[in-house]
């Protein structure tokens, strides 16, 4: 899940820490021939000049290549990775992504991993376990709402500080080296990444090679840098536990070993990354652009406000949303749209912009809180004369860009839903980022976006989102009609009850 919310809140107050680790008795990993990565710098040296004035820009659509880039760029790290996420769970994508990260902190490859504190699915004995490596340190930002704290804290910090409670990082960025980027809309958890049993998400990343890396690299260092970003050690007693480290680094790398875990098919893909790298260079599918934007709020985003003030991301959207002269295209899987907003869509429609905009429905969604503060809001919405779609749980698009060997292995197909967060406009200026359009994103999270002006980039993502809106993937809703029908009727009822959340928060 993407979003933070008074229920959800609730859900995390109610809610016990994950189980511990089950015992490993087979060594998965001696049985398992591991290929030696080259490292970065060689597969970067032939792009040294370009990549001194430009940015290299690839569109990762599906989840597994997504998994599959960052499992590579670990290994061929030489000297830092610098990560930052809304949530890391410590479910199968997630203790996987773990194991890569120790073991280049074994190589003396510096990790540095910032956290924010709402969503934080693990163990304060494991994060204090895992920070104790030499080369790896964990932050926990703004540790209001979780880490450390019991239930009775936990209420309490929510009485006593309400804004600063629902102040969360909503950045993603994944840093190796300073040179190359991915940023966009997936956490670390199985959903992300189409591996997911029951339910995965249609997300969207980029990866940016060459000059933009030094804004990303900056906007990290401001986050690490942040007095809201506090040292586990310093939010956990470690004198409360009896650590194991040894063993908990054992047991990582046991679990990604095994094969039933981290399939064979897959692992051979990373191997093969340093081919797949050359040919998208070759075959034009890294397209180097000169103009690229990485726009990020501050930590700490509008302390002094209230509940409202904006922020640079907001900002840096509304300025393109008032530029385009032709056509506004915009996937957001959650849409909660305040007057402010629906006037800028209306002043667009009046001048002669085509507005698309495809969210979730009822039926895909996964947050009935937002959806709720959406359907409040539609029919003013599509009374400024925009064109809505709601995706389908059921989306055929599913089968083209969903891991192939999830499907093929497990035959099945869980249902789906959009969390990807984009906007084109003119088919010129391409935006890829973390920004769902709600109060949320505008006025408390902090937010990044990478915003590509480029029409090659701009024409690709155009295309992916005009097939997101096909019959077969998403419902077309008017003023006359909308597929909130199609859900179950639990799902219309309690949809219902949501309407006590007031919508600057969610």
């Amino acid at each position: 899940m993407m979003k933070v919310n008074f229920f959800l809140l609730l859900v995390l107050f109610a809610c016990s820490s994950e189980p511990k680790y089950q015992p490993i008795t087979k060594d998965y990993c001696s049985e398992l021939q591991r290929e030696q990565t080259a490292p970065l710098s060689t597969h970067l040296a032939p792009l040294e000049a370009i990549a001194a004035s430009k940015t290299g820009v690839h569109t990762l659509e599906e989840g597994d290549a997504s998994m599959i880039s960052r499992a590579w760029l670990c290994e061929a790290a030489e000297k830092t990775i610098d990560i930052q996420y809304f949530i890391f769970s410590t479910d199968n994508i997630g203790l996987i992504a773990v194991d890569y990260l120790l073991r280049a902190a074994d190589r003396g490859v510096k990790v540095r991993m910032i956290v924010d504190d709402v969503m934080v699915e693990a163990d304060a004995e494991d994060l204090l376990a895992i920070d104790a490596h030499p080369n790896l340190e964990i932050r926990i930002y703004n540790p209001t709402a979780n880490v450390g704290k019991n239930l009775p804290q936990k209420l309490k910090s929510m009485a006593s500080s309400f804004k600063e409670f629902n102040q969360r990082m909503h950045n993603k960025t994944f840093i190796v080296d300073n040179k190359v980027v991915i940023t966009g809309g997936r956490n670390i958890a199985d959903e992300y990444f189409d591996y997911d049993h029951e339910y995965n998400f249609r997300d969207r990343d980029v990866l940016l090679i060459g000059k933009a890396s030094n804004d990303i690299t900056q906007s990290f260092e401001q986050f690490w840098n942040s007095e809201l970003s506090v040292p586990i050690r310093e939010i956990v007693d470690s004198t409360d536990y009896t650590l194991n480290s040894k063993a908990t680094y054992e047991y990582l790398h046991q679990y990604a070993c095994n094969p039933e875990n981290f399939w064979p098919a897959v692992r051979q893909q990373v191997s093969s990354m340093p081919q797949i790298f050359q040919q998208f260079q070759k075959s034009g599918e890294l397209v180097w652009v000169s103009n690229v934007s990485f726009v990020s709020d501050v930590p700490g985003k509008n302390e002094a406000e209230s509940l409202g003030g904006g922020g640079v991301t907001t900002d840096s959207l509304i300025h393109l949303i008032k530029s385009a002269k032709k056509s506004i295209n915009i996937q957001s899987p959650y849409l909660i749209t305040t007057e402010l907003g629906q006037q800028l869509f209306k002043a667009a429609v009046q001048r002669g912009v085509t507005v698309n905009i495809l969210t979730n429905s009822l039926s895909s969604t996964d947050n009935l809180e937002a959806f709720s503060g959406y359907q409040r809001e539609r029919e003013n919405l599509l009374n400024t004369g925009v064109h809505v779609y709601e995706f389908k749980p059921d989306a055929a698009v599913r089968f083209k860009i969903m891991t192939g060997a999830l499907q093929k292995k497990m035959n099945f197909t869980p249902r789906f839903g959009l969390h990807a967060k984009s906007m084109v406009i003119d088919s010129a200026v391409a935006v890829v980022g973390t920004f769902n359009l709600d109060p949320r994103s505008a006025n408390l999270n902090t937010e990044c976006v990478t915003i590509i002006r480029d029409k090659k980039i701009a024409g690709d993502l155009f295309q992916a989102m005009a097939i997101d809106r096909q019959p077969e993937n998403a419902w077309e809703t008017t003023l006359d009609s909308n597929p909130d029908g199609e859900a179950g009727w639990w799902k219309r009822v309690s949809t219902w009850f949501r309407r006590a959340v007031p919508q600057s928060i969610l």
